[in-house]
């Protein structure tokens, strides 16, 4: 009974073994914000930027070209971009010296 188990847990997970599905971000410039609450129907809208127009949405990576074909295709859509956030690098080595404890009253 706990291999049946596994092997349903297993087939729901992707490579990384996460049961997660791989996520990608896109940054979408529309010509009216309010047109951007649309986006909806293709991912998950996380921001939309009312005074510079453009929206961020999250879609799975393997239905992503052709998701992105087709929102470029909307009467209301600028560009499509792929946001690089996720391969920004955030962790940092602290080479440089603390300078508070040089400094003195």
């Amino acid at each position: 009974m706990n291999d049946a188990h596994e092997q349903e847990s297993g087939s729901a997970a992707n490579e990384s073994g996460s049961p997660f599905a791989e996520r990608v971000g896109y940054i979408v410039w529309v010509n009216d914000h309010r047109l951007a609450r649309n986006l909806d129907k293709y991912g998950t809208v996380h921001y939309i930027s009312r005074r510079m127009n453009y929206a961020v949405i999250y879609m799975d990576a393997d239905k992503a070209e052709d998701t992105i074909r087709n929102i470029e295709r909307l009467p209301y859509v600028k560009k499509a971009e792929r946001s690089f956030r996720g391969e920004i690098r955030t962790e940092y080595s602290k080479n440089v010296p603390d300078k508070t404890r040089s400094y003195s009253i």
